[in-house]
Protein backbone atom coordinates (compact mmCIF):
# COMPACT_ATOMS: atom_id res chain seq x y z
CA UNK A 1 0.00 0.00 0.00
CA UNK A 2 2.92 2.07 -0.82
CA UNK A 3 0.60 5.21 -2.97
CA UNK A 4 -2.44 4.85 -0.87
CA UNK A 5 -1.14 6.10 1.81
CA UNK A 6 0.43 9.10 0.29
CA UNK A 7 -2.65 9.68 -1.32
CA UNK A 8 -4.60 10.15 1.68
CA UNK A 9 -1.83 12.48 2.68
CA UNK A 10 -2.14 14.66 -0.16
CA UNK A 11 -5.89 14.57 -0.49
CA UNK A 12 -6.37 16.35 3.24
CA UNK A 13 -3.84 19.03 1.65
CA UNK A 14 -5.94 19.36 -1.54
CA UNK A 15 -8.99 20.01 -0.02
CA UNK A 16 -7.73 23.45 1.66
CA UNK A 17 -6.83 24.74 -1.80
CA UNK A 18 -9.67 26.70 -3.76
CA UNK A 19 -9.80 28.57 -6.79
CA UNK A 20 -7.78 26.64 -9.09
CA UNK A 21 -7.49 26.84 -12.68
CA UNK A 22 -8.24 24.15 -15.18
CA UNK A 23 -4.74 22.20 -16.65
CA UNK A 24 -3.05 24.08 -19.66
CA UNK A 25 -1.21 21.46 -21.84
CA UNK A 26 2.49 21.52 -21.94
CA UNK A 27 4.10 24.01 -23.19
CA UNK A 28 6.00 23.94 -25.37
CA UNK A 29 4.53 20.50 -26.73
CA UNK A 30 7.54 19.02 -28.52
CA UNK A 31 11.42 19.43 -28.23
CA UNK A 32 14.66 17.27 -29.64
CA UNK A 33 17.74 16.16 -27.16
CA UNK A 34 21.33 15.57 -29.39
CA UNK A 35 24.39 15.25 -28.70
CA UNK A 36 25.00 18.75 -29.89
CA UNK A 37 22.01 20.31 -28.44
CA UNK A 38 21.51 17.90 -25.50
CA UNK A 39 18.71 19.64 -23.26
CA UNK A 40 14.94 20.41 -23.49
CA UNK A 41 12.65 22.10 -21.49
CA UNK A 42 8.99 22.38 -20.88
CA UNK A 43 6.48 23.13 -18.26
CA UNK A 44 2.92 22.62 -17.40
CA UNK A 45 -0.14 23.19 -15.55
CA UNK A 46 -1.48 24.24 -13.01
CA UNK A 47 -3.24 20.78 -11.70
CA UNK A 48 -6.36 20.68 -10.00
CA UNK A 49 -7.77 16.90 -10.51
CA UNK A 50 -5.81 14.14 -9.53
CA UNK A 51 -5.17 11.31 -11.27
CA UNK A 52 -4.05 8.05 -9.29
CA UNK A 53 -5.62 5.84 -11.61
CA UNK A 54 -2.40 3.85 -11.97
CA UNK A 55 -3.04 2.46 -8.24
CA UNK A 56 -6.00 0.05 -10.01
CA UNK A 57 -2.91 -1.57 -12.12
CA UNK A 58 -3.58 0.53 -15.25
CA UNK A 59 -3.17 4.06 -15.93
CA UNK A 60 -5.77 5.93 -17.51
CA UNK A 61 -6.26 9.67 -18.96
CA UNK A 62 -9.09 11.59 -19.69
CA UNK A 63 -11.11 14.52 -18.77
CA UNK A 64 -11.83 13.11 -15.06
CA UNK A 65 -7.76 11.70 -14.62
CA UNK A 66 -5.53 13.88 -16.54
CA UNK A 67 -2.16 13.46 -18.08
CA UNK A 68 0.39 16.32 -19.70
CA UNK A 69 1.87 14.83 -22.86
CA UNK A 70 4.76 16.05 -24.25
CA UNK A 71 7.08 14.89 -27.44
CA UNK A 72 10.74 14.04 -26.99
CA UNK A 73 12.51 13.32 -30.53
CA UNK A 74 16.35 11.70 -29.36
CA UNK A 75 18.60 12.13 -32.00
CA UNK A 76 21.42 10.19 -31.30
CA UNK A 77 23.92 8.27 -33.15
CA UNK A 78 24.04 4.10 -32.45
CA UNK A 79 25.80 3.00 -29.54
CA UNK A 80 26.00 6.80 -27.60
CA UNK A 81 23.79 4.53 -24.61
CA UNK A 82 27.25 2.93 -23.39
CA UNK A 83 28.41 6.25 -22.21
CA UNK A 84 25.56 8.48 -21.51
CA UNK A 85 21.96 8.73 -19.94
CA UNK A 86 18.46 10.22 -20.99
CA UNK A 87 17.24 11.89 -17.86
CA UNK A 88 14.11 13.25 -17.52
CA UNK A 89 13.73 15.49 -14.20
CA UNK A 90 10.23 16.84 -13.38
CA UNK A 91 9.86 19.48 -10.36
CA UNK A 92 7.47 21.38 -8.39
CA UNK A 93 7.04 24.28 -5.90
CA UNK A 94 5.50 22.46 -3.44
CA UNK A 95 7.09 19.23 -2.36
CA UNK A 96 3.67 17.83 -0.34
CA UNK A 97 2.64 17.71 -3.81
CA UNK A 98 3.06 14.66 -6.49
CA UNK A 99 3.55 14.39 -10.00
CA UNK A 100 4.63 11.04 -11.54
CA UNK A 101 7.01 10.64 -14.86
CA UNK A 102 6.28 7.60 -17.88
CA UNK A 103 7.90 7.44 -20.80
CA UNK A 104 6.40 5.60 -24.10
CA UNK A 105 8.25 4.91 -27.28
CA UNK A 106 7.11 5.22 -30.84
CA UNK A 107 4.56 1.83 -30.55
CA UNK A 108 3.22 3.13 -27.13
CA UNK A 109 5.48 0.46 -25.20
CA UNK A 110 6.06 1.93 -21.63
CA UNK A 111 10.56 2.20 -21.56
CA UNK A 112 10.04 3.23 -17.95
CA UNK A 113 8.44 5.16 -15.03
CA UNK A 114 9.53 7.25 -12.08
CA UNK A 115 6.36 7.10 -9.61
CA UNK A 116 7.61 7.48 -6.55
CA UNK A 117 7.23 10.61 -3.96
CA UNK A 118 10.20 12.47 -5.25
CA UNK A 119 10.57 16.25 -5.66
CA UNK A 120 11.74 16.51 -8.07
CA UNK A 121 11.03 12.45 -9.75
CA UNK A 122 13.40 11.61 -11.60
CA UNK A 123 13.64 8.75 -14.84
CA UNK A 124 16.70 7.51 -16.25
CA UNK A 125 17.03 5.33 -19.43
CA UNK A 126 19.31 4.48 -21.72
CA UNK A 127 19.42 7.09 -24.64
CA UNK A 128 18.42 5.50 -27.88
CA UNK A 129 17.43 6.98 -31.12
CA UNK A 130 13.49 7.46 -31.45
CA UNK A 131 10.35 9.14 -30.68
CA UNK A 132 9.04 9.39 -27.35
CA UNK A 133 5.96 10.47 -25.49
CA UNK A 134 6.78 11.76 -21.51
CA UNK A 135 3.81 11.77 -19.97
CA UNK A 136 3.34 13.84 -17.05
CA UNK A 137 0.94 12.44 -14.69
CA UNK A 138 -0.42 14.59 -11.57
CA UNK A 139 -1.00 12.12 -9.19
CA UNK A 140 -1.67 14.69 -6.34
CA UNK A 141 -1.07 18.11 -7.67
CA UNK A 142 -2.87 20.88 -5.06
CA UNK A 143 -3.01 23.12 -7.92
CA UNK A 144 0.84 23.07 -8.86
CA UNK A 145 2.46 23.60 -12.29
CA UNK A 146 5.73 21.38 -12.95
CA UNK A 147 8.63 22.40 -14.98
CA UNK A 148 10.05 19.61 -16.66
CA UNK A 149 13.92 18.75 -18.21
CA UNK A 150 15.08 16.46 -20.58
CA UNK A 151 18.84 15.69 -20.76
CA UNK A 152 21.76 13.73 -22.01
CA UNK A 153 24.63 13.63 -19.50
CA UNK A 154 27.35 11.24 -19.80
CA UNK A 155 27.25 8.57 -17.34
CA UNK A 156 29.67 9.48 -14.05
CA UNK A 157 32.83 7.83 -14.21
CA UNK A 158 33.53 4.52 -11.33
CA UNK A 159 36.38 2.94 -10.30
CA UNK A 160 37.01 -0.46 -11.41
CA UNK A 161 35.64 -3.76 -10.37
CA UNK A 162 37.00 -6.02 -8.11
CA UNK A 163 37.32 -9.83 -9.04
CA UNK A 164 34.40 -11.53 -9.73
CA UNK A 165 33.51 -14.60 -7.39
CA UNK A 166 35.87 -13.83 -4.81
CA UNK A 167 33.11 -15.28 -1.76
CA UNK A 168 31.04 -18.36 -3.06
CA UNK A 169 27.38 -19.90 -1.40
CA UNK A 170 25.08 -22.70 -1.11
CA UNK A 171 21.54 -22.69 -1.13
CA UNK A 172 19.23 -24.17 1.03
CA UNK A 173 15.45 -24.07 0.21
CA UNK A 174 13.07 -24.92 3.47
CA UNK A 175 11.12 -28.45 2.68
CA UNK A 176 7.86 -28.66 1.80
CA UNK A 177 6.43 -29.86 4.91
CA UNK A 178 6.87 -26.69 6.76
CA UNK A 179 3.69 -24.51 6.58
CA UNK A 180 3.75 -21.42 3.83
CA UNK A 181 7.28 -22.57 3.07
CA UNK A 182 5.38 -21.90 -0.67
CA UNK A 183 4.42 -18.30 1.16
CA UNK A 184 7.47 -16.39 2.11
CA UNK A 185 7.76 -13.16 0.35
CA UNK A 186 9.71 -10.30 1.87
CA UNK A 187 11.46 -12.81 4.57
CA UNK A 188 13.43 -11.52 7.39
CA UNK A 189 16.53 -13.20 8.74
CA UNK A 190 18.28 -13.13 12.09
CA UNK A 191 21.28 -14.95 13.55
CA UNK A 192 22.01 -15.73 17.38
CA UNK A 193 25.37 -15.55 17.92
CA UNK A 194 25.28 -17.47 20.99
CA UNK A 195 24.03 -20.50 19.63
CA UNK A 196 24.48 -20.39 16.07
CA UNK A 197 21.19 -20.91 15.10
CA UNK A 198 19.47 -18.80 12.30
CA UNK A 199 15.95 -17.34 12.84
CA UNK A 200 13.80 -16.91 9.20
CA UNK A 201 10.60 -15.22 9.09
CA UNK A 202 8.22 -16.23 6.31
CA UNK A 203 4.65 -14.19 6.53
CA UNK A 204 2.97 -15.23 10.09
CA UNK A 205 5.34 -18.35 10.22
CA UNK A 206 8.93 -18.45 12.33
CA UNK A 207 11.62 -20.88 11.04
CA UNK A 208 14.71 -21.94 13.06
CA UNK A 209 17.61 -22.99 10.87
CA UNK A 210 20.40 -25.48 12.63
CA UNK A 211 23.77 -25.79 10.13
CA UNK A 212 26.21 -28.69 10.39
CA UNK A 213 29.48 -27.80 9.15
CA UNK A 214 30.55 -31.07 10.18
CA UNK A 215 29.34 -32.24 6.99
CA UNK A 216 30.70 -31.18 3.57
CA UNK A 217 28.85 -29.38 2.12
CA UNK A 218 27.04 -27.91 5.27
CA UNK A 219 23.57 -29.31 5.85
CA UNK A 220 20.89 -27.52 6.96
CA UNK A 221 17.70 -28.36 9.47
CA UNK A 222 14.58 -26.08 9.34
CA UNK A 223 12.29 -26.27 12.10
CA UNK A 224 8.86 -24.72 12.37
CA UNK A 225 8.96 -22.54 15.90
CA UNK A 226 6.13 -19.64 14.87
CA UNK A 227 4.86 -18.54 18.13
CA UNK A 228 0.50 -18.15 17.10
CA UNK A 229 -2.16 -17.67 18.67
CA UNK A 230 -2.99 -18.05 21.46
CA UNK A 231 0.84 -17.46 22.22
CA UNK A 232 1.54 -14.05 21.02
CA UNK A 233 1.25 -13.03 17.05
CA UNK A 234 -1.38 -13.09 14.53
CA UNK A 235 -2.52 -15.67 11.65
CA UNK A 236 -2.78 -12.60 9.48
CA UNK A 237 -0.50 -10.02 8.90
CA UNK A 238 0.07 -6.71 7.00
CA UNK A 239 3.51 -6.77 7.35
CA UNK A 240 5.74 -9.43 8.73
CA UNK A 241 9.59 -8.49 10.10
CA UNK A 242 12.03 -10.46 12.61
CA UNK A 243 15.30 -9.03 13.93
CA UNK A 244 18.01 -11.12 15.95
CA UNK A 245 19.78 -9.14 18.63
CA UNK A 246 22.97 -11.06 17.64
CA UNK A 247 24.71 -9.91 21.20
CA UNK A 248 22.18 -10.89 23.46
CA UNK A 249 19.90 -13.91 20.99
CA UNK A 250 16.93 -12.20 21.43
CA UNK A 251 14.91 -12.49 18.61
CA UNK A 252 11.73 -10.66 18.11
CA UNK A 253 8.71 -11.37 15.32
CA UNK A 254 6.55 -8.41 14.39
CA UNK A 255 3.14 -8.69 12.69
CA UNK A 256 1.77 -5.31 11.71
CA UNK A 257 -2.01 -4.69 12.75
CA UNK A 258 -2.90 -1.28 12.14
CA UNK A 259 -1.26 2.06 13.76
CA UNK A 260 0.72 -0.84 16.09
CA UNK A 261 1.53 -3.88 15.87
CA UNK A 262 1.57 -7.78 17.08
CA UNK A 263 4.96 -8.28 18.62
CA UNK A 264 6.98 -11.47 20.99
CA UNK A 265 10.20 -11.81 21.25
CA UNK A 266 12.01 -14.98 22.53
CA UNK A 267 15.42 -16.09 24.43
CA UNK A 268 15.38 -19.66 23.45
CA UNK A 269 15.03 -19.40 19.32
CA UNK A 270 11.70 -20.09 19.31
CA UNK A 271 11.09 -22.64 22.05
CA UNK A 272 8.83 -20.07 23.96
CA UNK A 273 7.39 -16.88 23.26
CA UNK A 274 7.01 -14.09 25.26
CA UNK A 275 4.40 -11.25 24.20
CA UNK A 276 5.20 -7.59 23.74
CA UNK A 277 3.10 -4.18 23.63
CA UNK A 278 4.49 -3.93 19.94
CA UNK A 279 4.92 -0.37 19.20
CA UNK A 280 4.89 2.87 20.21
CA UNK A 281 1.82 5.06 20.67
CA UNK A 282 0.95 6.80 17.74
CA UNK A 283 2.73 4.55 15.59
CA UNK A 284 2.32 4.62 11.79
CA UNK A 285 0.02 2.35 9.47
CA UNK A 286 2.53 0.76 7.49
CA UNK A 287 5.82 -0.52 6.42
CA UNK A 288 7.17 -1.39 10.20
CA UNK A 289 10.64 -2.49 10.26
CA UNK A 290 12.34 -3.59 14.08
CA UNK A 291 16.23 -3.10 14.98
CA UNK A 292 18.08 -2.61 17.80
CA UNK A 293 21.42 -2.43 19.50
CA UNK A 294 24.17 -0.35 21.84
CA UNK A 295 23.11 2.63 23.71
CA UNK A 296 24.20 6.04 22.17
CA UNK A 297 26.08 7.85 24.73
CA UNK A 298 24.28 11.52 23.68
CA UNK A 299 20.58 10.45 24.86
CA UNK A 300 18.50 8.92 27.47
CA UNK A 301 19.84 5.13 28.07
CA UNK A 302 18.63 1.85 29.30
CA UNK A 303 17.32 0.26 32.33
CA UNK A 304 18.75 -3.09 34.25
CA UNK A 305 16.08 -5.05 32.41
CA UNK A 306 18.03 -5.54 28.86
CA UNK A 307 21.45 -4.27 27.64
CA UNK A 308 20.47 -2.60 24.19
CA UNK A 309 18.02 -0.14 22.46
CA UNK A 310 15.20 -1.82 20.06
CA UNK A 311 13.37 0.30 17.94
CA UNK A 312 9.96 0.05 16.06
CA UNK A 313 9.70 2.31 13.06
CA UNK A 314 7.02 2.89 10.81
CA UNK A 315 5.41 4.55 8.30
CA UNK A 316 1.80 6.98 8.69
CA UNK A 317 -0.06 8.93 6.18
CA UNK A 318 2.06 12.46 6.65
CA UNK A 319 5.11 11.49 8.75
CA UNK A 320 6.98 8.37 9.58
CA UNK A 321 7.67 7.54 13.19
CA UNK A 322 9.89 5.67 15.50
CA UNK A 323 9.91 4.57 19.31
CA UNK A 324 11.59 3.47 21.60
CA UNK A 325 12.08 0.41 23.97
CA UNK A 326 14.54 0.96 27.30
CA UNK A 327 12.83 -2.74 28.39
CA UNK A 328 14.27 -5.03 26.02
CA UNK A 329 11.51 -5.25 23.70
CA UNK A 330 8.70 -5.55 26.11
CA UNK A 331 6.76 -2.14 25.79
CA UNK A 332 7.94 1.19 23.87
CA UNK A 333 7.73 4.99 24.22
CA UNK A 334 6.16 7.11 22.22
CA UNK A 335 6.63 7.13 18.39
CA UNK A 336 8.83 10.04 17.89
CA UNK A 337 8.64 11.51 13.59
CA UNK A 338 11.47 10.90 11.75
CA UNK A 339 10.61 13.19 8.71
CA UNK A 340 7.91 14.39 6.91
CA UNK A 341 6.32 13.76 3.58
CA UNK A 342 7.61 17.54 2.99
CA UNK A 343 11.37 15.94 3.61
CA UNK A 344 11.07 11.98 2.15
CA UNK A 345 8.38 10.12 0.48
CA UNK A 346 6.98 7.80 3.39
CA UNK A 347 8.23 4.39 2.97
CA UNK A 348 11.54 3.59 3.96
CA UNK A 349 13.68 0.34 4.42
CA UNK A 350 14.42 -1.27 7.59
CA UNK A 351 16.39 0.25 10.30
CA UNK A 352 20.11 -0.38 12.02
CA UNK A 353 21.83 0.64 15.25
CA UNK A 354 25.94 1.20 14.49
CA UNK A 355 27.87 -0.93 16.74
CA UNK A 356 30.38 1.51 17.68
CA UNK A 357 28.36 4.36 19.17
CA UNK A 358 24.63 3.39 18.64
CA UNK A 359 23.53 5.86 15.66
CA UNK A 360 20.16 4.83 14.29
CA UNK A 361 20.07 4.70 10.45
CA UNK A 362 16.84 4.59 8.52
CA UNK A 363 17.02 4.56 4.94
CA UNK A 364 14.83 6.18 2.42
CA UNK A 365 14.38 6.01 -1.44
CA UNK A 366 13.29 9.46 -2.22
CA UNK A 367 14.20 12.25 -0.25
CA UNK A 368 13.81 15.43 -2.49
CA UNK A 369 15.83 14.66 -5.40
CA UNK A 370 17.96 12.14 -3.56
CA UNK A 371 17.60 9.27 -1.69
CA UNK A 372 18.92 9.54 2.25
CA UNK A 373 19.26 8.45 5.88
CA UNK A 374 16.78 9.44 8.43
CA UNK A 375 19.88 9.77 11.60
CA UNK A 376 19.44 9.68 15.31
CA UNK A 377 22.96 10.47 17.66
CA UNK A 378 20.22 10.56 20.85
CA UNK A 379 19.04 7.34 20.79
CA UNK A 380 15.74 8.38 18.38
CA UNK A 381 14.54 11.14 20.49
CA UNK A 382 15.58 13.71 17.48
CA UNK A 383 16.59 12.70 13.98
CA UNK A 384 17.88 14.49 11.09
CA UNK A 385 17.48 13.27 6.93
CA UNK A 386 21.14 13.17 5.85
CA UNK A 387 20.81 12.40 1.67
CA UNK A 388 23.34 10.63 -0.55
CA UNK A 389 24.17 13.69 -3.51
CA UNK A 390 25.67 10.97 -6.06
CA UNK A 391 22.12 9.08 -5.43
CA UNK A 392 18.53 9.75 -7.18
CA UNK A 393 15.18 7.91 -6.42
CA UNK A 394 14.12 5.04 -7.50
CA UNK A 395 11.66 2.36 -6.69
CA UNK A 396 13.24 -0.34 -4.03
CA UNK A 397 13.88 0.68 -0.56
CA UNK A 398 17.82 1.10 -0.06
CA UNK A 399 19.55 -0.46 2.95
CA UNK A 400 22.29 -0.04 4.80
CA UNK A 401 25.28 -1.92 6.67
CA UNK A 402 27.18 -0.85 9.46
CA UNK A 403 31.09 -1.95 10.34
CA UNK A 404 32.23 -2.53 13.61
CA UNK A 405 33.93 1.42 13.67
CA UNK A 406 30.68 2.82 12.17
CA UNK A 407 31.76 3.04 8.25
CA UNK A 408 28.20 3.14 6.62
CA UNK A 409 27.40 1.44 3.45
CA UNK A 410 24.57 2.75 1.99
CA UNK A 411 23.30 0.05 -0.70
CA UNK A 412 20.59 1.47 -3.21
CA UNK A 413 18.76 1.26 -6.81
CA UNK A 414 19.43 3.92 -8.94
CA UNK A 415 16.90 5.47 -10.69
CA UNK A 416 18.51 3.59 -13.37
CA UNK A 417 17.82 0.29 -12.38
CA UNK A 418 21.34 -0.29 -11.16
CA UNK A 419 23.03 -1.26 -8.22
CA UNK A 420 24.95 1.19 -6.34
CA UNK A 421 27.14 1.32 -3.01
CA UNK A 422 28.09 4.60 -1.55
CA UNK A 423 30.67 5.08 1.84
CA UNK A 424 30.59 7.42 4.86
CA UNK A 425 32.80 7.77 7.66
CA UNK A 426 30.57 10.93 9.25
CA UNK A 427 27.24 8.92 10.06
CA UNK A 428 25.94 10.85 6.64
CA UNK A 429 27.35 14.00 6.30
CA UNK A 430 28.97 12.98 3.62
CA UNK A 431 29.63 10.23 0.76
CA UNK A 432 32.45 8.92 -1.33
CA UNK A 433 33.26 5.84 -3.59
CA UNK A 434 29.74 5.29 -5.16
CA UNK A 435 29.87 3.23 -7.81
CA UNK A 436 27.67 0.78 -9.80
CA UNK A 437 28.95 -2.58 -8.33
CA UNK A 438 26.71 -4.99 -10.43
CA UNK A 439 28.98 -3.77 -13.69
CA UNK A 440 31.07 -6.52 -13.59
CA UNK A 441 28.60 -8.96 -14.83
CA UNK A 442 26.60 -6.93 -16.88
CA UNK A 443 23.40 -6.29 -13.90
CA UNK A 444 21.17 -3.58 -15.68
CA UNK A 445 17.95 -4.24 -13.07
CA UNK A 446 18.08 -4.88 -9.39
CA UNK A 447 15.44 -5.35 -6.55
CA UNK A 448 15.86 -5.60 -2.84
CA UNK A 449 18.61 -4.13 -1.58
CA UNK A 450 20.26 -5.51 1.52
CA UNK A 451 23.53 -4.94 3.20
CA UNK A 452 25.47 -5.75 6.30
CA UNK A 453 29.03 -5.18 7.20
CA UNK A 454 31.70 -6.28 9.57
CA UNK A 455 35.25 -4.96 9.83
CA UNK A 456 35.86 -1.77 8.87
CA UNK A 457 36.58 -2.08 5.73
CA UNK A 458 34.15 -5.08 4.79
CA UNK A 459 30.74 -5.02 4.13
CA UNK A 460 28.14 -7.32 1.66
CA UNK A 461 25.47 -6.46 -0.80
CA UNK A 462 22.88 -8.48 -1.73
CA UNK A 463 19.90 -8.02 -4.39
CA UNK A 464 18.31 -9.42 -6.83
CA UNK A 465 19.34 -8.50 -10.51
CA UNK A 466 19.24 -9.14 -14.41
CA UNK A 467 21.32 -8.71 -17.21
CA UNK A 468 17.83 -7.35 -18.96
CA UNK A 469 17.51 -3.60 -19.47
CA UNK A 470 14.35 -1.58 -20.21
CA UNK A 471 11.06 -1.66 -18.08
CA UNK A 472 11.40 -4.28 -15.41
CA UNK A 473 7.87 -3.73 -14.31
CA UNK A 474 6.61 -4.48 -17.59
CA UNK A 475 4.96 -7.79 -17.30
CA UNK A 476 3.65 -7.66 -20.99
CA UNK A 477 7.07 -7.24 -22.21
CA UNK A 478 10.36 -7.64 -20.04
CA UNK A 479 11.32 -10.73 -20.47
CA UNK A 480 14.42 -10.65 -18.38
CA UNK A 481 16.18 -13.66 -15.99
CA UNK A 482 16.55 -12.79 -12.29
CA UNK A 483 19.60 -14.51 -10.05
CA UNK A 484 20.89 -13.57 -6.08
CA UNK A 485 23.96 -11.48 -6.86
CA UNK A 486 25.95 -10.49 -3.71
CA UNK A 487 29.02 -8.06 -3.92
CA UNK A 488 31.81 -7.61 -0.91
CA UNK A 489 34.20 -5.44 -0.37
CA UNK A 490 37.79 -5.91 1.86
CA UNK A 491 38.74 -2.44 1.53
CA UNK A 492 36.19 -0.15 2.46
CA UNK A 493 34.41 0.05 -0.70
CA UNK A 494 37.22 1.28 -3.16
CA UNK A 495 36.70 -2.11 -4.85
CA UNK A 496 33.82 -4.73 -4.70
CA UNK A 497 33.63 -8.26 -6.17
CA UNK A 498 30.60 -9.49 -7.53
CA UNK A 499 29.43 -13.36 -7.12
CA UNK A 500 26.23 -14.72 -8.52
CA UNK A 501 24.84 -16.73 -6.40
CA UNK A 502 22.17 -19.05 -8.09
CA UNK A 503 24.10 -19.24 -11.39
CA UNK A 504 22.06 -22.71 -12.19
CA UNK A 505 18.61 -21.64 -11.09
CA UNK A 506 16.73 -18.42 -11.78
CA UNK A 507 15.14 -16.79 -8.98
CA UNK A 508 12.34 -14.96 -10.69
CA UNK A 509 11.14 -15.02 -14.79
CA UNK A 510 10.12 -11.79 -16.61
CA UNK A 511 9.11 -8.85 -14.34
CA UNK A 512 9.45 -7.89 -10.59
CA UNK A 513 6.66 -5.31 -9.50
CA UNK A 514 7.73 -2.65 -6.85
CA UNK A 515 4.74 -1.17 -6.59
CA UNK A 516 2.65 -2.08 -3.84
CA UNK A 517 -0.85 -3.29 -3.79
CA UNK A 518 -1.31 -2.21 -7.08
CA UNK A 519 0.63 -5.10 -8.86
CA UNK A 520 -0.80 -8.66 -9.96
CA UNK A 521 0.71 -11.96 -10.20
CA UNK A 522 4.44 -10.49 -10.42
CA UNK A 523 4.24 -8.87 -6.65
CA UNK A 524 4.99 -12.76 -5.35
CA UNK A 525 8.12 -11.74 -3.75
CA UNK A 526 6.66 -8.52 -2.42
CA UNK A 527 8.78 -5.90 -1.04
CA UNK A 528 12.24 -6.70 0.30
CA UNK A 529 14.82 -9.61 1.10
CA UNK A 530 17.41 -9.66 4.12
CA UNK A 531 20.86 -10.55 4.86
CA UNK A 532 23.21 -10.76 7.93
CA UNK A 533 25.98 -12.28 9.67
CA UNK A 534 27.13 -15.33 11.51
CA UNK A 535 29.77 -15.00 14.45
CA UNK A 536 32.00 -16.08 11.95
CA UNK A 537 31.79 -13.28 9.28
CA UNK A 538 29.54 -15.19 7.00
CA UNK A 539 27.13 -13.91 4.63
CA UNK A 540 23.91 -15.29 4.93
CA UNK A 541 21.30 -13.92 2.82
CA UNK A 542 17.33 -14.57 3.24
CA UNK A 543 14.99 -14.26 0.23
CA UNK A 544 12.36 -16.00 -1.86
CA UNK A 545 12.85 -18.27 -4.09
CA UNK A 546 9.85 -17.07 -7.00
CA UNK A 547 11.02 -19.85 -9.74
CA UNK A 548 10.79 -23.82 -8.53
CA UNK A 549 10.05 -26.79 -10.51
CA UNK A 550 9.91 -27.05 -13.53
CA UNK A 551 10.62 -23.09 -13.63
CA UNK A 552 14.28 -23.88 -12.66
CA UNK A 553 14.47 -26.64 -15.07
CA UNK A 554 13.85 -24.12 -18.26
CA UNK A 555 10.09 -24.02 -17.60
CA UNK A 556 7.70 -21.09 -17.43
CA UNK A 557 7.81 -19.06 -14.65
CA UNK A 558 5.47 -20.07 -11.82
CA UNK A 559 5.56 -17.13 -9.37
CA UNK A 560 6.25 -19.09 -6.08
CA UNK A 561 8.07 -17.95 -2.91
CA UNK A 562 10.13 -20.95 -1.23
CA UNK A 563 11.55 -19.59 1.68
CA UNK A 564 15.74 -19.76 1.14
CA UNK A 565 19.02 -19.35 2.75
CA UNK A 566 21.97 -18.31 0.46
CA UNK A 567 24.83 -19.41 3.16
CA UNK A 568 28.37 -18.32 2.25
CA UNK A 569 29.96 -21.49 2.05
CA UNK A 570 34.19 -19.85 0.72
CA UNK A 571 36.18 -16.73 0.01
CA UNK A 572 37.11 -14.32 3.14
CA UNK A 573 34.55 -13.78 5.63
CA UNK A 574 33.66 -10.05 6.72
CA UNK A 575 35.46 -10.38 10.21
CA UNK A 576 39.23 -10.86 9.44
CA UNK A 577 39.52 -13.15 12.35
CA UNK A 578 37.85 -15.73 10.54
CA UNK A 579 39.10 -16.27 7.70
CA UNK A 580 38.38 -17.69 5.26
CA UNK A 581 35.37 -19.09 4.93
CA UNK A 582 35.19 -23.04 4.52
CA UNK A 583 32.65 -25.94 4.95
CA UNK A 584 35.30 -28.12 4.85
CA UNK A 585 34.42 -31.61 7.02
CA UNK A 586 36.06 -30.77 10.50
CA UNK A 587 36.39 -33.69 13.43
CA UNK A 588 33.49 -33.66 16.13
CA UNK A 589 34.71 -33.27 19.95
Amino acid sequence: MPRSVALAAATLLVMAIGGVTAAEAATPGAGTVSSTSPTATWTGGPFAVPNATATTGTLTCNAAAPCDDYALTVDVPAGYDAANDLKIKVSWPNTAADFDVYLYDSSGAEVGQAASTADPETLVVPPVAGRYTVRIVPFAPLGESYSATAELAAKPAAPPPGPVGAASFTNYPAPGTLPRAHDAGEPSIGVNWKTGKVMYQAYTDTYRVSFDDTKSPATAAWEDKSGHLPKCTANASLDPILFTDHDTGRTYESQLAGKTSLMCYTDDDGATWTPSQGGGINSGVDHQTVGGGRWSPNGVGGTPLYPNAVYYCSQDIADALCATSRDGGLTFGPAVPMYTLLDCGGLHGHVKVSPKDGTVYVPNKGCGGNQAVAVSEDNGLTWQVRKVPTSLPADSDPSVGIGSDGTVYFGYQNADGHAHVAVSHDKGRTWESDQDVGAALGVKNVVFPAVVAGDPDRAAFAFLGTTTGGNYQDATNFTGEWHLYVTVTYDGGRTWSLTDATPNDAVQKGSICTGGTTCGTDRNLLDFMDVQLDKQGRVLVGYADGCTGACATGGAQNFDALATIARQSGGKSLFAASDPVTTAKVKRK
